[in-house]
């Protein structure tokens, strides 16, 4: 199951990569597995307490967010929905993950459960995902997200 995931990542990335020369001017320093973890960290404690100013200092304006429905949302749809209340993330916990760090970006791939109200509608999602993380001037951002729903063992 991790190779499918990890064939579909390296798929995923090679198509919605930057060009390096504009990647490479965002970047700034090195990236640690730690350092990508405690953002990840923040943004899920963001996300549930809809606490706006963190996710506006901890997204990226580039950030491409593609839910496991397919939805694709921006950094300023993202927050939009859920500033609104119409998505209200109540539980988000994170399982196995493995981080690959390349200079200034760290790639999660993890598997997650989720508890999400979206347009009134209760879920309980558990997903396979990867987050990329980049180091910038800014700090440590948030600028791909991609999940996948996965059925519990």
């Amino acid at each position: 199951m991790v190779g499918i995931l990890m064939r579909a990542v390296h798929s995923f990335a090679k198509m919605t990569m930057v060009p390096a020369g504009a990647a490479a001017q965002d970047c700034i320093g090195t990236i640690t597995a730690e350092e990508a973890l405690k953002a990840e960290d923040a943004r899920f404690a963001a996300q549930m307490s809809a606490d706006v100013a963190a996710m506006q200092r901890l997204f990226g304006e580039d950030l491409v967010y593609i839910h496991s429905s397919a939805l694709v949302d921006t950094k300023a749809s993202f927050i939009e929905s859920i500033r609104s209340g119409n998505v209200k993330y109540r539980s988000m916990k994170r399982g196995d993950a493995k981080v690959r760090t390349y200079g200034c970006i760290a790639i999660i791939t993890a598997s997650a459960d989720f508890e999400v109200t979206a347009r009134g509608q209760d879920l309980s999602l558990h997903l396979l995902y990867h987050a990329v993380w980049a180091k910038r001037a800014a700090g440590v951002q948030f600028v791909s997200w991609q999940a996948t729903r996965n059925m519990p063992n």
